[in-house]
Parts: structure tokens; C-alpha cells; sequence
């Protein structure tokens, strides 16, 4: 078992190093393939209206006419033990991990994405536990209960939840329960938790229940198949001419088999949401991570998208090694791969 974890920590390890390869290349050395040159690069970083001396000055305080494995090279070596920015009259020191700083805001990215990171990691951690146990309880009932009335109702919805957009069912739930209804507050209500807890959770409600229904819809047909499968297997029959008790043979033994996939599933769905659900924080006004690269696409502000996409990376890595550890909790065979 220990050699085990130990692996998959080497392969988080070297996956993370990937992740940040690949993620810096696509800001540095990308445009230079596509043809830009270092001082139309640095003009997007100076912004819009800069002139030749600010290119020049941005040049050299990211160090942009140094080769990419140079830049790269600093880059992660601002994460490890930060950075200093030249700013002119002063210089700023960045403390590890140190992503840089907003072209717009002038703040520190790794602050700003800590800011944001409580409204993200609230919204995606309600409607992660809403669809896990929805969709499992549901897939299990329809497995058992295959061709009935529950089991075709069930899966119509599943069908319609995975077909119908995030923004379609966020407005249409906005428009019925917080402006017509006025059970719930709109969109921009959003509070943290620290600071109004009943705000906090009634202005969660809609966009829990909303990103719950698009996911639960999925875990749903997911566990049916599953269960389907593996209630013919001929454990689950050994299990039942034993006389074990039916709930023992369908939880300990039918969805155990099954999880697998489940939780592989479940680890990439909730690395992407931590890393911002964008439709459904633009569409309810929830200052997360997600609309904050939304903002940072739209005013160019390079340093704050590189930081959220690197987020968002590391949470699906992270997540995929808690995936690989749960593996062996499952599967005891897995420990021996």
C-alpha cells in the first residue's frame, strides 16, 4: 500500500510540472509561433495605449527577449521561492508561491485567486454532494426497479438535465423562484460565509440545485449502467444465496463493484469546478473564479488568466491523486498495479 501511494504521488508530481509547462508555453511561446514578435507580446502586456518606452520597460521586467526555457525557468522559480519586480522607483517582492501580478488591478494574482477561491469552492462543494447522492440513490433505484414507471421518469430527466445548458436552466430557475416567486434571493446576492451565513446559503440554493441537475442527470444513467452490470455477476448471486440481507447485497457488494468509474468521474467533474464554474457564476453573479477569468479574457489581463488556468489544472491533478488513492479503498487490486 505504501509503495502505492507513493507512486501516485510522484505522478501528481511530475503531472503538476507538465501542467505547468504546458501552461506557460501557451501564454510565452505559442504567440511567438504563431508568428508575434516580443515587443507585439509585450505591448499586450503593457496594454492598449503603450508606448515604445513602457514595451521596452515590460521587456525587461519580464524578462520577455530572454529564451522561453529562460522565462520558464523563472517562472517556476517565482513559485518556489517568489520573485522580485522591478516597478521603477521600487522594488516589489513577490513571497513563494508568486504567480505575478494583474495588469489591471496591480494586485498580487495568487491573492486575488484566494479572494475568489471561497465562492468557487462553496458553490462546487453544495452541488457536488446534491448530484453524488441524487444521481447514485437514483441510478441504484432505477437499476433495481428496471422498466418501471420510476425507472423511465427517472432517466427522461436524467436525459433532459444533461441536454439542457447551464444558462438555460439557471435563468429559467432565476426567473421562476427569485422574480416571480420571490422565494429566493436573484442573481449578485451572493454573501460570503463568514460574514452573513443565512445570505450565504440562501443565494447558494438556486446555483447548487441548478449545476446539481446538469451533473446528478449523469451520475444517474452512470450508476443504472453500472448496477445493471454488476447485479448479474456471480458474486452479487453468492452474496444472495448466503442470506445476506438485500441492502447489504446491493450497497456492500452490487454498488461497491460499480463505484469505480463513479469516482473517476466525480474527481475530474469537481477539479474542473474548483477551478470556476463559469457559466453558472456569470449567470447567477457570483464573484468566484470563473467569472473572474471571465473578466480577465475580456480585459486582456494575461498574469490573472495564466493563474486561474494553472489553478484549475492543479485542482484536477490533486483531485485525480485522491481519485488513484480511493482506488485501493475500493478496489484492493488496485494496489497491486
Amino acid at each position: 500500500m505504501l509503495a502505492y501511494i507513493v507512486r501516485r504521488f510522484l505522478s501528481a508530481a511530475v503531472m503538476l510540472l507538465l501542467v505547468t509547462l504546458v501552461t506557460f508555453g501557451t501564454f510565452f511561446w505559442l504567440p511567438k509561433l504563431a508568428g508575434q514578435t516580443t515587443d507585439q507580446i509585450a505591448a499586450s502586456y503593457a496594454g492598449r495605449a503603450s508606448t515604445p518606452e513602457a514595451i521596452e520597460a515590460t521587456k525587461e521586467r519580464l524578462g520577455l527577449d530572454q529564451p522561453v526555457l529562460v522565462q520558464y525557468w523563472h517562472y517556476l522559480k517565482a513559485i518556489a521561492v517568489g520573485r522580485d519586480y522591478d516597478a521603477g522607483p521600487v522594488t516589489d517582492h513577490c513571497p513563494a508561491p508568486c504567480l505575478g501580478y494583474s495588469f489591471r488591478s496591480s494586485q498580487p494574482v495568487l491573492g486575488t485567486l484566494l479572494d475568489r477561491a471561497p465562492a468557487t469552492a462553496s458553490l462546487a462543494s453544495g452541488a457536488a454532494l446534491l448530484w453524488l447522492a441524487g444521481g447514485i440513490a437514483t441510478g441504484v433505484v432505477s437499476a433495481l426497479r428496471k422498466g418501471s414507471l420510476w425507472d423511465r421518469a427517472t432517466m427522461i430527466v436524467a436525459l433532459s438535465g444533461v441536454s439542457l445548458p447551464i444558462y438555460f436552466t439557471g435563468l429559467v430557475s432565476l426567473a421562476l423562484f427569485s422574480y416571480t416567486w420571490r422565494i429566493l434571493p436573484g442573481g449578485g446576492s451572493y454573501r460570503p460565509l463568514t460574514t452573513d451565513p443565512g445570505m450565504w446559503f440562501r443565494a447558494l440554493v438556486l446555483p447548487w440545485v441548478t449545476l446539481a441537475f446538469l451533473y446528478a442527470a449523469m451520475y444517474a444513467r452512470l450508476t443504472r449502467a453500472g448496477m445493471l452490470e454488476t447485479m448479474n455477476e456471480d458474486f452479487v448471486r453468492t452474496a444472495r444465496v448466503k442470506g445476506l440481507p438485500e441492502a447489504a447485497v446491493v450497497v456492500k457488494h452490487a454498488l461497491r463493484a460499480c463505484m469505480t468509474p463513479i469516482v473517476t468521474v466525480f474527481g475530474l467533474d469537481l477539479g474542473l469546478l474548483l477551478g470556476g464554474a463559469v457559466l453558472t457564476e456569470n449567470t447567477f453573479s457570483i464573484p468566484g473564479l470563473g467569472e473572474l477569468a471571465i473578466t480577465s479574457i475580456q480585459s486582456g489581463d494575461l498574469p490573472m488568466v495564466l493563474g486561474v488556468t494553472l489553478l484549475t489544472a492543479v485542482s484536477v491533478v490533486v483531485f485525480n491523486l485522491v481519485v488513484d488513492l480511493l482506488y485501493a479503498v475500493i478496489d484492493p487490486r488496485v494496489r497491486l498495479g
